[in-house]
């Protein structure tokens, strides 16, 4: 009878230490888990964060574009850059183009 016990005794064991090495490995399975889910919410916020400065450049540069083309400062830099002028009243020519000479695509 103490041969059997002691057997029994030996089985607790091994499933004990089998148990122990199941604990530790998924106890390390949800630490390395939670460590790429850390990493992985850095990496977004990063993103997001470029996203919104990207967003706030392209704003920018939507002003900058509409600023650029406005037709008070393309005259000004005609002017100032190319020596542009306005044209006096006769100075304008008028051509009329008949149907027959406008290509139809």
């Amino acid at each position: 009878m103490a041969h059997r016990h002691a057997r029994w005794v030996e089985q607790v064991a091994r499933i004990n230490a089998l148990l122990l090495i199941l604990t530790i490995a998924c106890a390390l399975g949800v630490v390395t888990s939670q460590h790429k889910a850390r990493k992985l919410f850095v990496e977004l916020q990063n993103e997001k964060d470029r996203a919104q400065q990207m967003d706030v450049e392209w704003g920018k540069l939507q002003l900058e574009q509409g600023t650029l083309v406005m037709p008070a400062r393309v005259e000004q830099l005609a002017r100032q850059q190319l020596q542009m002028h306005m044209p006096q009243s006769e100075q304008i020519r008028y051509i009329r183009v008949s149907s027959a000479m406008v290509r139809q695509p």
